[in-house]
Formats: C-alpha cells, structure tokens, sequence
C-alpha cells in the first residue's frame, strides 16, 4: 500500500508535470490544486529535491519545478525515495535486502520464491507508469 506521503508527491508531481515546461510554481498552488495539506507537501518537496526529481528557486516569482522530464519519472523510483522498500518481505528486497531470522535455507525457500516474483512483476509494472502516462491518463480516462 501507498503511504499517504507517497501517494500526495506523485498527486503533486503530476501536477507539476501538467505545467509549461521550466515554469516555477509555487508551494500554495500546489497544495490547492493537488489537494495537499501544505506543510506536508513542503517536505515531500524537500525529499524529492534531494532526490533531483524537482528543483526550486528562492525569491519573487520563485516556486518548484521538475527537475527531469516528465518521460522520466516513473512509480517506481517515486516509491522508493519515500517509502522504501517494494518487496513484500525483507529478503525479497532488491534495494534493502535484510535475510529472515527464521529461514534456514534462502535458496529453497518457496514463501521467498514467491514474493520475488511478486517483486519481479511489481518492479517492472510500476516502471512502466511514468508521469509522462499519467497525466495523459488524467486528461483522457479512456485511455487502456
């Protein structure tokens, strides 16, 4: 399950998205259109501009823009920079791998097996989903 952090940055990278390529939005824009509470949205920002997904600039007319096009971006490393690991276990995890206590033998183990390929398919399905797609999607519902 998405955390509600993740779910309001891909809320507020589509938006992002949706905007004139290099143009600086601000913080309170974002909140409103996407629905964001703004204190939260301001730390999901900050992660995500360490991530290099957004940028900002300082001052008047300053604001967040995306940092990587739209094309780029995908479900995957979005869930990643804010909730972690995807795997439903921990030694089925690519990036944050830990090995189960209760486990004897990893290699013959068919719990494990079988949730490496849950990742396998779960990885590959949420690269697929860029922004890019999204915000096609968001403006034509009918799209398979």
């Amino acid at each position: 399950m998405l955390s509600n952090k993740t779910k309001y940055a891909i809320k507020a990278l589509i938006f992002l998205a949706q905007q004139e390529k290099g143009a600086l939005v601000k913080t309170a824009d974002i909140s409103t259109n996407a629905q964001i509470p703004k204190k939260f949205l301001e730390q999901i920002l900050i992660e995500l501009k360490h991530a290099s997904i957004v940028a900002s600039r300082q001052g008047i007319g300053g604001g967040y823009f995306l940092l990587k096009p739209p094309a780029e971006v995908n479900l995957r490393d979005i869930h990643r920079i804010l909730d972690g690991a995807i795997a439903l276990l921990p030694c089925a995890s690519e990036k944050f791998y830990q090995p189960c206590r209760d486990c004897p033998d990893e290699q013959a183990c068919a719990l494990r097996w079988s949730v490496l390929q849950i990742r396998d398919q779960t990885l590959q399905a949420m690269a697929a989903i860029t922004l890019e797609k999204m915000v096609a999607r968001q403006g034509n519902p009918i799209l398979e």
